[in-house]
């Protein structure tokens, strides 16, 4: 079975840059030990300090989904209306 790939993107409301960085670095360490974790980067916009960006790797869409449901995961899902303007994540096949 062929690996899964996220690409999610965080636009943290205008101020709150430093609360929705200081969560989301939070989120690393436990994600990368979640079963069927492969890669799990986050990074930030050079040209706007609001976007943050995952990329992740999942052995299976079946684990990615028991990720989503972490404790860790579920806390930031709390906590994001509150801080971040907007999410969009893509789930994606590798295809070539």
């Amino acid at each position: 079975m062929a690996s899964i790939h996220v690409v999610a993107t965080i636009v943290a409301k205008k101020g709150r840059e430093n609360d929705v960085e200081k969560i989301l670095t939070g989120l690393i360490a436990p994600s990368r030990k979640d079963p069927g974790c492969i890669l799990y980067d986050l990074h930030r916009s050079l040209e706007n300090p609001c976007v943050f960006v995952f990329y992740e790797t999942w052995e299976s869409q079946e684990l990615l989904g028991k990720h989503l449901e972490t404790p860790h995961l579920l806390a930031w899902r709390g906590k994001a209306p509150e801080l971040a303007e907007s999410m969009d994540v893509k789930v994606l096949e590798k295809i070539g």
